[in-house]
This record gives structure tokens, sequence and C-alpha cells, in this order.
């Protein structure tokens, strides 16, 4: 099983004067720290106006910053969202070929669409329209970055004509395509897609065990046409996190941020209300929440929920994940930057993680992902004869287009000079 690193770059009221510098700067040790480690990705999400929750608006400048810093960890889009009105299908494949090129091959390009109203409505995106738009974008993404020329396409929420994209990614046909998934129809989605699912939804290894089966049982089925050049067939799955050799000293350090978390996405995304500029999350889910937190911290010896299974001692942590990696999960990644949680105490988690957790996963790692993709070899084989390709123009099919100056000059030559114009009567 592999191990990533999330961030939403949370930020809680009241904020002071360069509180979001020294965020960013402790998110990037952070990577640097991960990826000296071991641990195999960083992921970086897209959100806009999502105030408190996640101040993370160009994750593609962040993986920029984070691919010089680092040699070996992955860097992910999980996720950008690949909606026209948020970024148009072109500047999306332009920079995940960019990034793909500084990083030296080490993209993992996650898709997604938002679920938030502050996001939405602020670029005029139909809710009712954004699932079937984002399949439309995907889709032409995925040729965008493949294709040499691109043909060009006409569809119901995107055209443009034909051009071929430069620079090209070093990952071919194109880095590794994913789906954030919050509902358990779109992990049957990326199943159908044929890519991988971001799964960000807490839940108990019981329950992943159904998911992971439902997944693969599509990959292996005619459903499974890929929307892409190349299939991912990997399941991830969040957690919390913060470890220490101490129970009540990892709650103590992890478990507020990670309530944080799911408050304020619960608030955002379903049952809040938002005044741009002025909501304070932080002053509401100290005012809700806190009383309830002080007493689990408090009872730190009581097992915690599923949900809260990455927070404890490092043999907390071995068998909270030894569950998921018996469910077949591919990857856990951890939600460490949450709230208020302090940079030195995450980077001890991961520390204290990598040395004394890690080791034994990474040592079944390669025999497990061997063993899988031998199994599943014929079904991905099958599954890329069902996809209907978009055929490369023949050279006498592509379109010829004329310099701006030439063409102005030209057409200024059709135009009759003042002289020849015929003088109107009167």
């Amino acid at each position: 099983m592999k191990f990533g690193i999330f961030y939403e770059h949370q930020l809680p009221r009241p904020w002071s004067g360069g509180a979001e510098q020294r965020l960013f700067n402790e998110a990037l040790d952070q990577v640097e720290l991960a990826d000296k480690l071991g641990i195999d990705y960083a992921w970086e999400v897209e959100h806009h106006f999502l105030e408190e929750y996640s101040h993370s608006s160009a994750p593609e400048v962040f993986l920029a910053a984070c691919s010089q810093r680092t040699k070996n960890i992955r860097l992910g889009q999980g996720i950008r969202q690949v909606i026209p009105q948020y970024n148009h299908p072109a500047r999306t494949a332009e920079v995940i070929a960019t990034l793909d090129l500084v990083s030296n091959g080490r993209v993992d390009f996650g898709t997604g669409e938002s679920s938030a109203e502050l996001e939405l409505g602020a670029f005029g995106i139909e809710v009712s329209k954004k699932r079937k738009i984002y399949m439309e974008a995907t889709e032409q993404i995925c040729n965008i970055l493949a294709m040499d020329p691109y043909p060009g396409f006409k569809g119901q929420y995107f055209e443009m004509p034909c051009r071929n994209l430069v620079p090209k990614p070093v990952q071919r046909p194109h880095p590794p395509v994913w789906v954030a998934c919050s509902q358990r129809e779109t992990i049957r989605m990326a199943a159908r897609m044929g890519i991988g699912a971001l799964t960000f939804a807490f839940v108990d290894p019981l329950e992943a065990q159904s998911w992971v089966d439902e997944y693969y049982s599509i990959i292996k089925s005619e459903e499974c046409v890929p929307i892409g050049h190349a299939i991912n067939p990997n399941i991830c799955m969040v957690s919390s996190f913060s470890c220490h050799h101490d129970r009540e000293t990892a709650v103590q350090r992890g478990l507020h941020g990670f309530e944080f978390f799911g408050y304020a996405l619960g608030s955002l995304y379903g049952f809040g209300e938002h005044k741009p500029g002025r909501t304070d999350l932080w002053e509401e889910f100290n005012r809700v929440r806190v009383p309830q937190i002080e007493k689990e911290v408090a009872d730190y010896a009581t097992p915690l929920t599923a949900a809260r299974g990455g927070i404890g001692t490092p043999d907390d942590l071995r068998g909270h994940l030894r569950k998921f990696e018996q469910c077949g999960v591919d990857q856990v990644t951890f939600i460490q930057q949450a709230g208020m949680n302090r940079h030195e105490d995450i980077c001890e988690s991961l520390e204290i993680f990598a040395s004394e957790v890690m080791g034994e996963f990474k040592e079944r790692e390669a025999e497990r992902e061997e063993k899988k993709l031998k199994e599943l070899g014929p079904y991905l084989e099958a599954a890329m004869a069902r996809k209907v390709k978009m055929s490369v123009p023949a050279d006498e099919d592509i379109p010829t287009y004329m310099a701006l100056g030439r063409r102005i000059t030209e057409e200024a030559k059709d135009e009759p000079s003042i002289y020849e114009k015929p003088v109107s009567a009167g």
C-alpha cells in the first residue's frame, strides 16, 4: 500500500499578517520532509473562495515549487477543477504537461467539478449540468494531452479548433488520471471511466471493502470504457492523521484540527451559510464542537471511531492501516494539515510514522502491485479495445492558419482605397 499527504491549506480565523505566507512555506517544508522519508504522494486541492477551509486556488504553483524541493514523491493535483468556466481544457492540459516536465514525470492528474455553491456560483456553473460538463471536459483534456495534433472538437459545452499542445508531458500518453469521489456513485463512475478514485469520504474499513470490491468488479467488466488513453486502476482513501508514542498527545495534537476539517466541509458543502469576508467558521466550530471534543480528548483511552483511526500511537496506526490493506485499498492519504494543527507536530508525526509504521507496508508493496497488475492485465487490455478514440487527422486534413499580420494585409488588399470608393451623392 502507498501513502500520501493531502493539502487544503486550511487557515482558520483570526488571520494575522504573514499567516498565509507562513502556511505555504511550512507546507513546502512538510512536502520536502515527506519526500526524504519515502512517502509516495503529495496531493494538493484546487478550491476557490472557501475561506478558512481551503486557501488553495492555484495548486499548480504550489506543486511546481514542491517539484524543485523534492526528488521522488509524486505530485498530485487532487484535484484540478476541469470544467471550462474554471479552467479552459487546453489551459489545463498545458499546466499538467508543464508540471510533468519540471517534476521529471511525477505528476498525477486528479480531476473534479466541485459541489460548493461559493465556487459554482462564482463561475456561473449550472449545478444540474456540471457532471455532463465535467465528463466532456475531462475526455477532451486527455485528448489534447495525447494527440498530435488535437483535431479540434465541438461538443455541447466546449469547443476549440485544431491545435497542437506544446509542451508535451513526460508521461505518455498522459499522466495517470483520477477523480475526486465523496459518494459511492462517483467511485462507480471512476471505474466505468477507467480512472483512479480519490475517495474523500471517511469510511470504516469494513465499508471500504465493499467500495473496493465494487470498483474493481466494474474495472473488470464491460462497463469499463476508458475516458483517457490509459487506465489508472487505483483506489485511494483518506484518513485522519496524528502519530505519537503517547496516545493522549496524538489525540490532543490532531483531533481538534481533524474535527474542524469535517465541520468546515459540512458547513460549506452541506448545512451552512456563508457571508464572504465575514463568516467565522473557526468561531462557529469552537462554539458548537469544542465541548464534545474536550470530553473525547479527556477520555483518550476510549477507542476512536474508524474516521479517526489515523490518530494514535504507531501500533494504533499500524492496526488501522492493515485493515485498509486487507481490503485492497491501493493508497491511504493522510489529512495532517487541518485546523490549527502545528507544523512541528505534523513533522514529528510524519517522522514517527515513517520510521516505525511505513516499513512493513513498503516491504509488501512491490509484490502486491505486481500481482494486481498481472491479474488485471487482460481486463485492462479488453477495456482499452472498447474505447472509441478520436481520429488523428491526415496531413492534408489539418487546417492551415494564416498569421494575423498577413491576414490583415491580405484583407486590406481587397478593400478599395479611399480614392477608389464611390462618392455618395448629395
